[in-house]
């Protein structure tokens, strides 16, 4: 969306990305993606594509459909963006109705649900104005707005309504914007949670050299893999300081008994460490890094004491039901759960062997193999799922342990 040339580096080869980079090139971006080298050079089309028109297939890739729905909004031209089956029955009706508030003409195609994709966007770019979107289901929606936003024809003023769960995204998304040239005025309403966010339009984002910080929630496995061996691992190119939230995962293992370091090499290059075994259950309130329950859930059935999770209810709509199914494959596996409205609580007990269902999400192979890492007749079904954050996740895990995952 930018004007001119951006350089990305710290391209992380996964679905999410080729689905988010063929998008654009289906509509007529120019991307070149040297993957050797994770960097992209992109050249900006300054907010209208090339092609204005296309039928953009999503797989299951939430953070795409949302961010693209909102960006495309803005521009002129007619676009279907669907995926998989289970992308059909992910949310996005909030997101659809906040840009309505901004004049957009889109509406859902699905028959079954009309709060989930298929989407149908006639584009002839967003007005502005004031608008409004939920903050309890997913923070995807305000991203995307507030990214979509500086190419609305009039100012904006945008309102969180409700708790806005994992903010530390949203952050994230307003440091982004800033390195490319926009700044976002964010207010707190007196006496209330409630947030809002002023924008002025129209204005261009300005094509830039980005470096990517490494993937956050990628490494929460291998600290968690220190935390349930009581081994040592030290994750490279992140610091406590890093723009991601699931960082903060590190805080939670050293409430259950690990140690936490931190440091930096000698190019000034950040590290975390997690040593030592987490022990103790805990009750903590995850709203902020739910991506990062399930990994706590893996932690959680090798403490002395239940583990309870809060602040987590969003994650039911995820690439798979976080909760009702994290709770299924823990009692598969000899231990028991109960599921609350908001999470769940987890209750160590001696684990056996079993084949773990993984519901074609990347997140439950990659918590679960850490399971599997430590009882004997653990099988990991469908692993090929982790392609969609980290393709190379079970070969790495495989050298960090010096045991290579089997396949059958």
């Amino acid at each position: 969306m930018a004007q001119g040339r951006s350089v990305l580096s710290g391209v992380l080869e996964s679905e999410d990305t080729i689905v988010m980079i063929d998008a654009w090139r289906k509509l007529g971006l120019r991307i070149d993606w040297d993957r050797d080298r994770c960097e992209a050079v992109i050249e900006g089309c300054g907010g209208q594509p090339p092609i204005d028109k296309g039928d953009l297939f999503i797989a299951n890739s939430g953070t795409s459909i949302r961010f693209l729905t909102a960006a495309l909004a803005a521009t002129r031209g007619e676009y279907i963006l669907d995926g998989v089956p289970r992308m059909r029955q992910r949310p996005i009706g909030d997101l659809l109705r906040g840009l309505g508030h901004w004049g957009a003409d889109l509406e859902s195609k699905n028959s079954d649900n009309a709060d989930c994709p298929p989407v149908l966007l006639r584009a002839n770019g967003l007005q502005g104005g004031r608008s409004s979107v939920r903050g309890d289901v997913s923070s995807q929606f305000l991203s995307g707005m507030l990214m979509a936003a500086p190419y609305c024809k009039t100012p904006v003023e945008l309102s969180v309504l409700g708790d806005l769960v994992s903010k530390p995204y949203v952050d994230m998304t307003l440091a982004v914007m800033r390195d490319f040239g926009v700044q976002v005025k964010t207010t707190a309403a007196d006496h209330t949670s409630s947030l809002t966010y002023q924008i002025d339009a129209p204005q261009n984002y300005r094509g830039t050299p980005y470096r990517i910080e490494p993937d956050a929630s990628a490494a929460s496995y291998f600290w968690a893999a220190a935390a349930i061996t009581g081994g040592q691992v030290r994750v490279e190119g992140l610091g406590l300081d890093a723009l991601q939230g699931d960082v903060g995962f590190v805080k939670i293992l050293e409430r259950m008994g690990s140690k936490v370091a931190t440091g930096t090499d000698p190019n000034g290059e950040s590290w975390i460490e997690v040593s030592g075994r987490a022990s103790h259950g805990i009750d903590v309130n995850m709203s902020d890094i739910s991506d990062t329950v399930q990994t706590l859930a893996a932690v959680a059935l090798f403490a002395d004491a239940p583990t309870r999770v809060r602040g987590v209810a969003h994650n039911r709509h995820k690439e798979t039901d976080r909760i009702g199914d994290l709770i299924t494959e823990i009692r598969r596996l000899g231990a028991e759960a109960q599921e609350h409205e908001d999470g769940l609580t987890i209750y160590p007990k001696p684990l056996r062997g079993c084949e773990i269902q993984t519901y074609r999400d990347h997140r439950m192979a990659m918590s679960f193999a850490l399971v599997a890492m430590m009882v004997p007749g653990c099988l990991v079904l469908d692993p090929r799922c982790t392609e969609k954050t980290y393709p190379k996740y079970f070969g790495d895990l495989g050298r960090m342990i010096g045991h290579a995952a089997e396949y059958l």
